[in-house]
């Protein structure tokens, strides 16, 4: 009788994305053989990731679906660049003072700076569900905007969000994209998570960018915001010497964080 791997079922639904996006194609049998869990596991795995909009089933197995190509799964996104993420969100609390009013978006990045938020007395505004988890847990006070959720980034979106946010003014606003490029400024691959971002952006006082190195050079499918509504930008590495004279003609600050 076989022996099912211990492997946490979010872990082995990682792993299975990992591999179709590599493979393009992942076959049932291989991924039991690999995962070193029963066909019937894989089956059910593929399901989830099928009702979640990340996978299509194939005859067989399954392969990526078109949108999930470039819309990686949270957890998956979660693992990865951890430590530049923490650099980050270290650097990012150095920003925020007792009192302020903060708005957090769903992406990793701004998770990793929830999860400091409990060293400061603040009020925030979120648009992630994980985001809000976090702040519960640590009893940080924070307003929950609503919507439709979007289960690949763990989000709110649609009208509840814009409506909500319009009322509000923030102190300081943390976001994080897909991508960063000086032509089309901040972009990212789901065009209602996108929108979502800009509502809460629109409603910052002063605006900061959270993005690691892999982000500069990178554009996805629709732009977020133009550069120039943005006031910070922290990474973990320094950019090109045209990007940095870019910023410094437009007065944007550039923190490039230490992860030390």
């Amino acid at each position: 009788m076989q022996t099912e791997s211990t492997q946490m079922p979010l872990e082995r639904q990682q792993s299975i994305l990992r591999l179709a996006m590599a493979q393009r194609v992942v076959r049932i049998r291989d991924l039991a053989k690999q995962l070193e869990v029963h066909e019937m596991t894989v089956r059910r795995d593929l399901d989830l990731l099928s009702e979640q909009g990340l996978l299509e089933r194939v005859h067989g197995g399954a392969r990526m679906a078109q949108q999930s190509a470039s819309e990686v799964s949270y957890g998956l996104r979660a693992a990865q660049q951890t430590s530049a993420k923490q650099a980050i969100a270290r650097a990012a609390l150095q920003l925020i003072q007792n009192g302020d009013a903060v708005g957090l978006d769903a992406s990793t990045t701004a998770l990793a700076l929830a999860q400091h938020l409990g060293e400061r007395r603040v009020n925030v505004v979120v648009t992630g569900l994980d985001v809000a988890t976090t702040l519960a847990a640590l009893e940080v006070p924070f307003l929950l905007t609503g919507g439709n959720f979007h289960a690949p980034a763990r989000s709110f979106t649609g009208q509840f969000v814009g409506a909500a946010l319009a009322r509000l003014r923030l102190d300081k606003v943390f976001f994080s994209s897909k991508g960063f490029s000086l032509e089309r400024g901040f972009t990212d691959a789901h065009l209602p998570e996108a929108e979502s971002k800009a509502a809460l952006i629109g409603s910052g006082s002063t605006v900061i960018a959270l993005v690691d190195h892999t982000k500069f050079t990178r554009e996805a499918f629709c732009q977020v915001v133009d550069l120039e509504r943005v006031d910070i930008i922290i990474t973990d590495q320094a950019p090109s010497n045209e990007t940095v004279d870019a910023l410094g003609a437009m007065d944007i600050r550039l923190i490039v964080a230490d992860e030390g």
